[in-house]
This record gives C-alpha cells, structure tokens and sequence, in this order.
C-alpha cells in the first residue's frame, strides 16, 4: 500500500495534501486504471485525517473525472476516453504513436480474453521486471513528502539515458531493493546519507546528482526592477524552499517572492495575478501557460513566463552515461 504523509505544521490543507498526494499516485501509475483505491478507513487510520475529510477528497476526484464510484465496492481509477487520452498524452507516446496504438490494441485484446486491468498490469509489470533486472535497473528515490524533486530527476534521466527509469519513494526502497537483483539508486545529494544506509546492505550502488547551477536564472534575477514580483513554480517543495533562499540571499527584500506548487491551483492562481516574472521548472510549464490563460481577461498584463533549465547538472548526465555503460 503506497504511503501517503500528512504534515499538520504545512499552510498546504490538509485535505489539499491528501488531494495533490492521491493525484500523483494516479498520474505516476503507481495506482492504474480500473484500480481499487484505499477505503476511507484504510486512509484515516493512515494519515489521521476525519473519514469525512478523506470522503471529500474522493469526490473531489471523481469531479475531477479521475476516479469513479461504484456502489457498494469502492472507488477505482477511472480509465480515459478518447478525449481524456489526448489531455493525458505524454511526450513518450507522441515520441511512439505506432508503439502506443500496439499497446492500446493488445489492452483491448486481453480484455476480451477476460483479464482484469489489474491483471493485465500485473502480468505486463511481472514481464517488464523480469527483463529490467537481468540488466541494469535505474531507480531513482526521494523522499514522499519531496517526491516532486524525485520526478524531476526521473523524467530527466529517462529522457536524457533512453532507458526505463522507476521513481520509488525513499520509505519503499528497501522492500523494492529487496526484490530486484541488480540495479543503480539515484538521489539528489541531499538525500544520498538516506538512501545509501538502505542500499549499501544490499550491494547495490547509489549514485548522487548534481543540481544545475540555474546561473542564467540567478544573473536574470539580479536585473529585475526593485519591488517587483517574481513568481516561483515547481512540482518540488523542496526545490521551491531553496529557489526561495537564494533569491532572498541575492535581493534581500528588494523582491517579493511568491511561490506555488503547480497543482495547488489556488496559491497559483493568486501568483498569477500578482507576479511581474514567473520561472517555472519544465515539468510545470504546461499547467502554468495554460493556468495564465484561462484568467488572461483578468490580467492587465500577463506576466512574463520562462522556464528553467534542467533540474539536473549536465556532468551528472554525462557520469550516468558512463556508469550504465551507455557512452
């Protein structure tokens, strides 16, 4: 059962958190379509939270069309339609359209025969572990409550290294550990002491990333006009938390800094209306251009929106190639 962790000091709600939390794991796949999610009272026991509060999340998803209630059995993640598809559709699947089209028709395929979506994943993810773990298997982990950093670093790699890349959560690593063979951790350094206490028994290697300096950011900083508002949008809390002291290292109370997850809608709505300049990590980019387009009549001027450059170091990139033999 995936952890989910609630901290009570956040400003986030915490019903918010729970909420940013259950949509991750979905769109991860950590949980798939047509599977069956905690009861209330399996996410109460969990988390702390009122069985009322985590009830309101789940409608909250299910308006949101992700999830569905089925009287009398649970709530199950919704599959996408047609329409959905195209919302959903990810950089792989555009890179592959003849390798997505195969997987949708062999999906309906086993479906007829009678399997379960859950089944099918079962089987499909039984195959994909097996052929992973006679190679060099990359799990990259952070922990739950910064999983965003570990996304950033995942979606990275996988594109930058052309291989299978799985995020884990720090807490879960060593029950994956424990069921592969073979294979390569990756962590950001602030991580590393954490990850390497739970790999190093197992003999397997842990591997830290560097972070990219964001020097064109930080020069770009430096010339904005004094008492402006510079937005900051990630999917990382931590990364927010460190983005935050460095401007303020840089320009004191010059600036006034305001920063948003990119799924909380709410503080990103009200960054929106208030900032100059926004810088946004890749990964969020999309839902910022579209967030400032649906207020864009509300907006006397739309602020100026630039995306960073990658989350990880290009050396890091370079000394994973050379690790997993891939240069």
């Amino acid at each position: 059962m995936i952890q989910f962790h609630i901290q009570p000091d956040s400003e986030i709600p915490a019903s918010t958190q729970l909420y940013n939390q259950l949509e991750f794991a979905i769109a991860s796949r950590q949980y798939p379509p047509g599977h069956r999610l905690p009861s209330t009272r399996q996410l109460a026991m969990q988390t702390g939270l009122h069985r009322n509060t985590i009830s309101k999340v789940y409608r909250q998803l299910e308006q949101a069309g992700v999830v569905e209630a089925q009287a009398g059995s649970g709530i199950y993640v919704r599959p996408q339609g047609d329409e959905g598809e195209v919302r959903a559709l990810t950089p792989l699947m555009q890179q592959y359209p003849q390798a997505h089209r195969l997987i949708k028709h062999n999906l309906d395929q086993l479906v007829k025969e009678g399997c379960s979506l859950t089944e099918i994943r079962e089987l499909f993810m039984a195959e994909v572990d097996w052929r992973l773990t006679s190679n060099a298997q990359v799990l990259v982990t952070a922990p739950t409550e910064d999983i965003g950093a570990g996304q950033l670093i995942a979606d990275e790699l996988e594109q930058s290294l052309k291989v299978p890349v799985r995020l884990v959560p720090l807490e879960e690593l060593g029950q994956v550990l424990e069921q592969t063979r073979s294979g390569t951790v990756v962590t950001s350094r602030y991580f590393i002491q954490d990850a390497e206490a739970i790999a190093a028994p197992r003999s397997v290697r842990v591997i830290p990333v560097d972070i990219y300096d964001y020097a064109k950011e930080i020069k770009m900083i430096t010339g904005l006009p004094q008492d402006s508002c510079l937005g900051l949008v990630s999917i990382s809390p931590g990364f927010l938390r460190a983005a935050e002291v460095i401007v303020y290292s840089l320009r004191g109370d010059s600036l006034l800094i305001m920063t948003a997850q990119v799924n909380n809608r709410y503080k990103l709505d009200a960054l929106i209306h208030s900032a100059q300049t926004i810088i946004s990590d890749q990964a969020s980019l999309g839902k910022v251009k579209a967030a400032i387009q649906s207020v864009r009549n509300e907006l006397i001027r739309p602020p100026q929106l630039i995306c960073a450059e990658n989350y990880i170091g290009a050396k890091s990139i370079s000394l994973m190639k050379r690790e997993l033999g891939l240069e």
